[in-house]
């Protein structure tokens, strides 16, 4: 029996119906999209309040329209109606991808489970950060699979002040679980291999690693039309994005000012920014804009000036490659993983200085 690649999808899943896809849904994405287009055996791994679901490659396929809208989540049965209670949207999820999946088991079971449709050797691949703890990888490696992870940064350990203070803790249990149970780690660049590496040592086993840069694919854009000049920021408003700075240096430049589309949604510990954008008087010359899709965003990156992005830490940095594959100028905080992927091809600053 050949062997077989087991991904991890609990992560897609959890974000069915929620809008836009966010970095890290793009990347599992696009794993499974790639891994369908492959003759290799091809299982998929999702857990839900109720224990783990086994899909084979039908129903990876399934979940794939289901992420691209081609079909309908349909209605939640009574499990998901019970185990998500107060999130609709999760129990339709749920019992979408239980109606995709060939077998169904307690978190205890696992192993077994695995054991049965998985020949020795096989591998699991998780490129979305879900399930990473020691009990889950412990089971993933009894039934005979090789443990390859996708460690996008560690920025919740490099510049903690960055992020939501109650996740950081729960994040160095996960870097933990892949510093002792990994097999293999995917780094997106060298720069980020070299804070991860340093984070793993400290944790007392550095797994053996590569480096395979993301893939961005380039849409075809026709530029929005302006009769002005307009700048545009992409990416979650948290305080690691720097808003802030964007903010200050639009208060600073005369009138008229170019607009400045800031696309995003909303994210957490950053109430100043938010009031700021609410109180902004419409000469300002900053559009908030939030729920686009990926066909409504290219254009606007497309005819830009240029795109800002004076993020503090990046592990990748995705919008920056895709403004650079459109053609369109990039200003970007001087980070080294931008440096790596971009090289000459932006204008580095502080992003510290106004």
């Amino acid at each position: 029996m050949a062997k077989a690649r087991l991904l991890d999808l609990t992560r897609l899943v959890s974000r069915l119906g929620r809008g836009p896809q966010t970095g890290v849904d793009r990347v599992e994405f696009a794993y499974l999209s790639h891994l369908l287009t492959l003759d290799q055996p091809l299982f998929g791994l999702v857990r839900t309040p109720l224990g783990f679901l086994l899909l084979d490659r039908s129903g990876m396929a399934g979940l794939r329209s289901l992420v691209l809208g081609e079909t309908a989540l349909g209605r939640a049965d009574l499990l998901g109606r019970l185990s998500h209670r107060t999130d609709p949207r999760r129990a339709k999820a749920d019992a979408a991808i239980r109606r995709l999946a060939i077998a169904r088991t307690p978190r205890p079971l696992l192993t077994r489970v695995l054991r049965r449709y998985l020949p020795e050797g096989s591998s699991y691949l998780n490129t979305g950060h879900a399930n990473l703890t020691d009990r889950c990888l412990t089971a993933i490696r009894k039934a005979g699979l090789k443990v390859t992870v996708l460690v996008h940064d560690t920025i919740p350990l490099d510049a903690p002040h960055y992020c939501r203070p109650d996740t950081i803790p729960d994040f160095r249990r996960k870097m933990e679980a892949v510093a002792h149970q990994a097999d293999l780690v995917i780094h997106t660049t060298h720069a980020t291999r070299a804070r991860t590496e340093a984070q793993f040592a400290g944790l007392g086993r550095t797994p053996a690693g590569i480096v395979a840069n993301l893939g961005v694919p380039v849409p075809e854009a026709t530029p929005q039309p302006s009769d002005t000049p307009y700048f545009v920021t992409l990416g979650t408003i948290e305080p690691r994005k720097n808003h802030a700075l964007l903010l200050d240096v639009w208060d600073h430049l005369p009138a008229p000012k170019p607009a400045l589309h800031v696309i995003g949604s909303r994210g957490w510990n950053n109430a100043a920014v938010f009031a700021r954008l609410d109180a902004l008087p419409p000469a300002a010359g900053i559009i908030e804009r939030h729920g686009l899709t990926d066909a409504e965003v290219a254009p606007l990156i497309a005819g830009a000036t240029a795109l800002l992005f004076p993020s503090h830490a990046e592990g990748f940095g995705l919008p920056p490659i895709e403004a650079a594959a459109l053609g369109t100028r990039v200003i970007s905080s001087d980070l080294p993983v931008i440096r790596e992927l971009l090289g000459d091809n932006a204008v580095y600053l502080d992003p510290t200085d106004v």
